[in-house]
């Protein structure tokens, strides 16, 4: 499937491994390699409580949602 292997893709070329589960440390390896996006991850539904906010001068935008129940 197209999604999944440009996933792979992205975990190789960012050097991420989730093996472990994510964190704040997976997350910056993954601003620093897609340095042309802003990527803002939300504390749940609240877009007034971001807990991640990258690259502020960008125009491209990523936009994560954090999920408080699963802690992830």
């Amino acid at each position: 499937m197209w999604i999944e292997n440009t996933f792979e893709d992205l975990m190789y070329s960012s050097g991420v491994d989730l093996a472990n589960g994510e964190g704040f440390q997976e997350l910056r390896q993954f601003h620093m390699h897609l340095s042309d996006y802003q990527i803002i991850e939300f504390y749940g539904f609240n877009p007034d409580r971001d807990m991640f906010s990258g690259n502020s001068l960008s125009a491209k935008k990523l936009y994560l949602l954090y999920d408080r129940d699963k802690e992830h």
